[in-house]
């Protein structure tokens, strides 16, 4: 192992992307073998985005290999106007093992990773979302049997999952087809890291602005709330945009008939996807949500303690 944050997927070798997915599938098996290994462990959680997932998954995860975890909401340090940011790193650096921050500008993940002597873990940022994004791809082998020769289909608006889950599928060698409208496209840099790192997996993008194009043949279909935080006020606007993109029973049978339906949560039921589709055998947001407990308290063991 040899990556000292976890800010992108893109940072990550294709080694250390099977690796991760190995030993979460490990540790989903064999939990009471990991329970150890942060004895004594502090991670210290900024939280400047509200979040169910995130929060439980990070702080459970802590507790179960044996360290503990500190939850810091935005009106604790208020970082920026109170106290820079880097004043709050180099505090906390003295008190913890690591820190984990859920956040909206994605430079403040990366300057934080430079100036902190402990490990930094982006639990979400408006340009990327890479421990979802692991979890997803667990849960797809999990479901699949294998990630290469898979077609996963993101319906919607080309947002921060979209992003990390590019960025995976460049890694694992799936070919990734991406419906967005005009002006919801992916971020033309973050295409071009898939395309750097997809060379020598056989990785293949596709991008349409139909949805029904898209999902033909697709393995899984997923997709994601139109309306992020910080874009309320856009809300209104964004649903006309994105209507026609709404994952239902009819862009569902376009698929294989075996797909599987995926979420990162939480879901607007009604405007990206319906109750037949949310609620049906075909669904594993679940198995997703419950997936990102296992990626996570690998990357932690990782970062900060021993694997093995």
């Amino acid at each position: 192992m040899s990556f000292d944050n976890f800010l992108s997927i893109h940072d990550i070798s294709i080694y250390e992307f099977n690796q991760v997915l190995d030993l979460a599938e490990d540790i989903k098996k064999r939990p009471r073998a990991f329970q150890n290994k942060l004895n004594g462990k502090i991670l210290a959680m900024i939280f400047e985005k509200p979040s169910l997932r995130t929060r439980m998954t990070f702080e459970v995860g802590m507790l179960q290999l044996g360290g503990e975890a500190i939850y810091l909401n935005p009106s604790d340090i208020q970082m920026g106007t109170r106290e820079s940011a880097y004043d709050v790193v180099k505090n906390l650096e003295r008190w913890v093992d690591g820190i984990m921050i859920r956040t909206f500008r994605h430079d403040t993940v990366v300057n934080l990773a430079e100036v902190s002597s402990v490990p930094i873990i982006n639990a979400l940022t408006d340009l990327l979302h890479p421990c979802q994004a692991m979890a997803d791809f667990m849960t797809l082998r999990e479901k699949k049997g294998g990630l290469s020769n898979l077609k996963l289909t993101y319906v919607g608006d080309g947002n921060n999952v979209a992003h990390s889950l590019l960025l995976a599928s460049a890694k694992a060698g799936t070919e990734m087809a991406m419906a967005t409208p005009e002006g919801y496209e992916p971020d033309p840099d973050i295409l071009r890291m898939a395309e750097e790192d997809g060379r020598k997996t056989g990785f293949r993008c596709i991008l349409t602005s139909d949805p029904m194009e898209a999902v033909k043949e697709a393995d899984a279909v997923y997709t994601d709330t139109w309306t992020s935080m910080g874009q309320e006020g856009d809300k209104q606007a964004r649903i006309r945009t994105l209507s026609r993109y709404q994952v239902n029973s009819r862009l569902m049978a376009e698929a294989r008939s075996d797909a599987v339906f995926m979420h990162c949560l939480p879901a607007r039921r009604g405007e990206e996807v319906t109750d037949e589709v949310m609620d049906s055998a075909q669904s594993v947001v679940y198995d997703q949500a419950e997936n990102r407990l296992h990626v996570q308290k690998i990357i932690l063991s990782m970062l900060l303690g021993e694997t093995r």
